[in-house]
């Protein structure tokens, strides 16, 4: 290889940027040198086969440390961050979608008053003039009445007129009470009260007293006789197994007809007082009863 003008020119490397092309030497006659050129392409082959198998030896060290590296985040991550291992089995574990199931409860029915009040056998409680004629006086609506003579007895037929003495001995009535009440303007009222075993006999007593069975009225206590010889209002109802009666008119003799509305009302009012009483005997003891 030549020096041409100038001083030393440097010999052109293919790795080194800016160095002098083989054809560039300086000859006068710009004929290529071919000798150079061989060499330089030599050269390179030589440079370049060592970078591919470096290059190659690079990427299989790679690939390596990528295997590597995955292997231990497999087999070191099961302590940290992997699943537990000491789970129960599948079987064991509740479902958290499963719904708690409960037996169907219903509270009991409420027991009925009439039940208590229809048979000597559940009519247990206690029983007497003062506590089914409480008190001294009762108001019904805006009149007050006041109570006069009181009476009880198990001689059902010595407390009764007309044909009501044979129905009470036949149908076995064992108990009869009765207390009069007087509303201050000369009307009084007996109400009679009969018992019997059940609510059958009391309903047969009911029908067959329907005429001329008369409850006897009870003077006494500021009450003078009555209805002893005058026409009197006169009524028959039952309730479980009590059968209820009035007797009512003037305290002056006077007889009662379909014109004095005083009268019926006043038989009304004590109707409805004595049928109250005696259901409310039937709802004391049916609430003890569901209360034990």
């Amino acid at each position: 290889m030549s020096y041409g003008q100038g001083g030393p020119q440097s010999q052109w490397d293919p790795w080194k940027p800016h160095s002098q092309q083989p054809w560039s030497s300086g000859d006068d006659d710009g004929t290529p040198d071919w000798a150079a050129l061989a060499e330089a392409s030599e050269t390179r082959n030589k440079r370049r086969k060592v970078l591919f198998i470096g290059a190659g030896a690079l990427a299989t060290v790679a690939v390596g440390t990528a295997v590597a590296l995955a292997v231990v985040s497999a087999d070191g991550s099961d302590d940290a961050h992997g699943t537990p291992t000491n789970l129960p089995a599948s079987a064991s574990v509740p479902s958290g979608s499963a719904t708690p199931s409960f037996a169907p409860t219903s509270a009991p029915p409420p027991l009925d008053p009439k039940d208590f009040i229809s048979s000597a056998k559940k009519d247990t409680a206690p029983l007497s003039a003062d506590s089914l004629f409480p008190g001294t006086q009762l108001t019904m609506n805006d009149t007050v009445y006041k109570k006069g003579a009181t009476a009880d007895t198990t001689q059902c037929a010595g407390a009764a007129n007309g044909t009501l003495p044979k129905i009470l001995n036949d149908n076995r009535c064992t108990r009869l009470i009765r207390a009069t009440y007087s509303n201050g303007h000369g009307i009084a009222i007996t109400v009679g009260v009969a018992l019997f075993d059940s609510q059958a006999q009391a309903a047969k007593v009911k029908a067959q007293a329907a005429k001329k069975a008369v409850v006897r009225s009870l003077p006494g206590k500021g009450v003078k006789n009555f209805c002893d010889a005058a026409v009197c209002l006169t009524t028959t109802n039952a309730v479980g197994r009590y059968v209820y009666f009035t007797t009512g008119g003037f305290l002056d003799g006077k007889d009662v007809t379909d014109k004095d509305a005083k009268v019926f009302r006043v038989g009304n009012d004590l109707q409805q007082f004595i049928f109250n009483q005696i259901y409310r005997r039937g709802q004391a003891q049916a609430s003890t009863a569901a209360n034990q």
